[in-house]
């Protein structure tokens, strides 16, 4: 794991626009991740109007979400947001595959940038720890997709 994560360049985000997906499943783990990478994005300037959240069951479902929201040609970047926890099988790590694929092929065919923000850990402890803990992802996602986002309108000038 590492915790070297790289420091956001200075941009204007005023009139950057977002569509964030995020899991039902581990609603207070997911809720953090939505929480604290939506007051980022507000933090750099995101009018909190440019901010659209949707709701999907579970993980496996964030796809679609983003995939349909994405189509509308409206967003800048779009965040995927779930936790997936380890059980007595290794269906998690499954989906988290199944999920992180889907994700890249819809940011390559919609041709607007989609950050992976779907947490897969062994424990619950260590999806607390990047959720509500110490090591702060929401952050990290929304930082990401800030400078994508800006990559994203620059590039399409």
């Amino acid at each position: 794991m590492s915790l070297d994560a790289p420091k956001l360049r200075p941009l204007d985000a005023s009139r950057l626009s977002f569509a964030v997906v995020a899991a039902r499943f581990n609603p207070a783990l997911v809720d953090a991740l939505v929480d604290r990478a939506q007051a980022t994005l507000v933090a750099a300037g995101v009018k909190p109007a440019r901010i659209r959240i949707e709701r999907v069951p579970g993980s496996h479902e964030v796809p679609f979400g983003i995939d349909a929201l994405l189509r509308s040609g409206r967003f800048d970047c779009a965040l995927a947001l779930g936790v997936l926890i380890g059980g007595d099988t290794n269906h998690h790590e499954m989906v988290g595959n199944s999920v992180s694929f889907a994700l890249q092929q819809i940011s390559l065919a919609r041709r607007a940038p989609v950050i992976n923000g779907v947490i897969v850990a062994n424990t619950r402890a260590q999806a607390e720890e990047r959720t509500i803990g110490r090591i702060n992802r929401g952050v990290e996602f929304a930082e990401a997709a800030l400078e994508m986002a800006a990559l994203h309108r620059r590039l399409r000038r």
